[in-house]
């Protein structure tokens, strides 16, 4: 499945030639997630964190631009860290070795991140 995020900065830019570009991709309109007013600096963006959160194994994360997803090259490789660890630990969580605390703790995230995660991977 193609999950979108597309930004914009400022409240006055369009998303148009952003959403042209990714509509010539066939992504699904129930899958994408905006910003609008929000800089690439802060990762404290709503619609990137949807997006992440909607991606499971085998899923691609689209943008137009790589700098409408991250800043730096630091960042961008943050976000593909997280995608990573997200498949990784719905497996983990399916190989049976480790509690859903012990997966948590290995990979920084609340309990109920991992249940989620679990979820979402049995309704795909």
């Amino acid at each position: 499945m193609l999950i979108e995020y597309a930004r914009v900065s400022t409240s006055g830019q369009d998303l148009a030639a952003q959403r042209d570009g990714l509509e010539a991709l066939s992504v699904d309109a129930q899958h994408v997630h905006v910003e609008h007013g929000l800089s690439g600096t802060t990762r404290a963006r709503p619609g990137l964190r949807e997006a992440l959160a909607a991606c499971r194994a085998g899923d691609v994360l689209v943008v137009t631009k790589l700098d409408r997803l991250a800043r730096s090259l630091r960042d961008a490789t943050d976000i593909a860290d997280e995608l990573t660890k997200k498949g990784h630990l719905v497996q983990l969580h399916r190989t049976g070795a480790h509690t859903t605390s012990e997966i948590a703790e290995l990979f920084g995230v609340a309990r109920s991140t991992v249940y989620r995660a679990v979820q979402r991977a049995e309704q795909a």
